[in-house]
This record gives C-alpha cells, structure tokens and sequence, in this order.
C-alpha cells in the first residue's frame, strides 16, 4: 500500500504540533520546487544583488526560498526561525509550539543558473526550558544530538524528501501536491569506491586530506588495495543525496586559504542535519576528530570541515586526523 507522509509521521507518532510544522515547511519547500522547475520562465535566474550575513552573493532564488521557508516556519507556529541567509534569528510574535526551526533555504545555489540538482535543508530543535527572549540566538546553540528531526528536499529531475525523526532515514517523492513513501530505510553500505571532494582545492589540504585522497587515487596497486572512482556536484544537497542512496562517502575538508576558519560548511544549518540523516541510515560523520553531533556550537554561523558517509572510510579518514 502507497504510504504517504503524514501516515509516516503518524506511524513514529510524531505530535501535531511538529506534524504540523513538518508540513508547512513542505508547502514551502514545493513553492520553490515550482520556481525552480519554471526557472527563467519565471524571471527567478540570475543575481539578486545583494549579499548574505556570509558576504556571499545571493541568487534571485535564495532570497525568495529564504522568505518563502521564513513565512512557512512562522505560519506554523514555530517559537523562532534562524536562517543561513540571515545574520540574526527572528522570533515569531505568534508562538504556537516550543519548536526552533533552523534552515539552508537554497543550498547548491551556484548551480541554479546551469540546472543542476540543488535542494533546501532544515533542522528542528526544541525551546530549551531555560531560554528567554531576550537571548534568542543563544536558544539555537544545541548539540546536532539534540535535533528532534531533520530532512531535505532535492529538487532534481524528481523533488525528492529525506528525513529522519530520529527512527531512520526515509525517502519521499512528491506527486501531484503528495509526498509519497518511496525508501522506507535508507541504508548506507559500510564500505565504497565512491568518493566527493573539490579537487581543485588539493593544493590547500592538511596532510591527512592529502594522504588519503593519495590513497584512493592510487587504486588497486595503492594501500587501500581497489580503485575509487570521484564525484562532485558541488550542491552538497545532490552529493549527499547520492552517498545515502548508493553509498560513498563526500568530505569538505578545512584548508590554508583562512587558516582562522575550521571549515566551510555550517555547523548549524549543512553539517548537523546531513550528519543527523547519515547517521540514521547508518553512516558516520566527523570533523576529521570528533563526531559532528557531539559538537557543542558557539555561534549559530559557526563553520565546520565535514567528513560523512560509508562508515568504514570515514573511520579511516578520521583516523589519519586523529594520528
């Protein structure tokens, strides 16, 4: 029997109120599934012409899936909303539930342009019992361990859902307005011959980067004895979304061009819900030390490098940080 969404939700007895909040940040994430799919019918291509709180340029398209997932999030009664986009989070002046939803609303955006699979990635939290109003970005510092759910949404040649609520990694695929159960348990293969890495970065990696990635390119006759083939979309979404579907593992490792920065990708938005998705279909996540879910954050930017996948090469690879 086809299951759909809510049935899921309502099978891990997810309570109404985050149901409720899952669902209309869904509708949001079809509204830009429906301006991306238009595309330059739909005059959403190009530059916006402004920057983001990162000091990225911004696409039409992340600054309209930005106030798009903003409305959804509040609409929903979410307690405050914190975005990538955004330098500070904004309380909802209409509380209906303790959640705290926080969201990459376009990821992959320099791929817009040249219709490349990019997605939208969210994570939700719950009000700690001690927050106060007037400390707002302080209610967001919580370990990834602490996310109650965590999803995104591909919008590729299908708009696909992965989400976890903690009790696996599921799959959806939207069809006429419904997301529908397509992979009840993802599963990522412990071993690969798979590998994303931006390789025109090699000359700025540690040595541990280097080592490994020497490793793998050696193939058979290398130490790690089998050829691996490379993949890189540069959508994290895409890429990810490949590694829990087949296998593999993705790295966005920190280098010596800003020495002062332990990575590219944020913690709070990118590196936590991903790590959250992988580790519930059996993967594994680092920062090349320690377990991404363990981090406790300091900043709601905060950067991280991101180590994720098949577990036994993930292990590996931590392990050459670690030595």
């Amino acid at each position: 029997m086809a299951i759909q969404l809510s049935d899921y939700l309502a099978q891990l007895k997810a309570s109404a109120p985050l149901t409720g909040l899952i669902t209309e940040l869904l509708l949001g994430c079809e509204l830009i599934s429906r301006e991306v799919r238009r595309g330059a019918l739909a005059g959403v291509l190009g530059e916006a012409g402004t920057d983001n709180v990162q000091g990225e340029h911004q696409k039409k398209l992340d600054v309209i899936s930005n106030e798009i997932l903003l409305a959804a999030a509040k609409k929903a009664g979410g307690f405050a909303v914190a975005s990538e986009e955004m330098e500070l989070p904004e309380l909802n002046p209409n509380p209906a539930n303790d959640y705290l939803v926080l969201f990459d609303p376009l990821d992959g955006s320099s791929n817009i342009d040249v219709n490349v699979s990019i997605g939208t990635i969210f994570s939700i939290l719950k009000k700690p019992d001690s927050a106060t109003r007037d400390r707002l970005a302080e209610m967001f510092l919580q370990p990834g361990s602490k996310q109650v759910a965590a999803a995104y949404v591909a919008y590729g040649p299908s708009t696909q859902l992965v989400i976890t609520l903690g009790a696996g990694t599921a799959a959806f695929t939207l069809d006429k307005n419904e997301w529908w159960l397509t992979t009840p348990q993802m599963q990522i293969p412990l071993d690969t011959k798979e590998f994303a890495i931006n390789a025109s970065n090699a000359r700025h990696w540690e040595p541990p980067v280097k080592r490994y990635v020497d490793e793998m390119l050696a193939g058979k006759t290398g130490p790690l004895g089998k050829d691996f083939n490379m993949r890189w979309i540069a959508s994290m979404v895409a890429d990810v979304h490949r590694v829990l579907t087949r296998g593999g593992t993705f790295m966005y490792p920190r280098d010596a061009r800003e020495p002062d920065k332990p990575g590219k990708l944020r913690l709070m938005y990118e590196a936590n819900p991903m790590s959250f998705l992988v580790e519930q279909a059996g993967g594994a996540s680092t920062n090349g030390y320690q377990r991404i879910l363990s981090l406790q954050p300091e900043k709601l930017h905060e950067r991280v490098a991101v180590f994720l996948g098949s577990r036994t090469e993930i292990e590996r690879v931590t392990g050459y940080h670690q030595a």
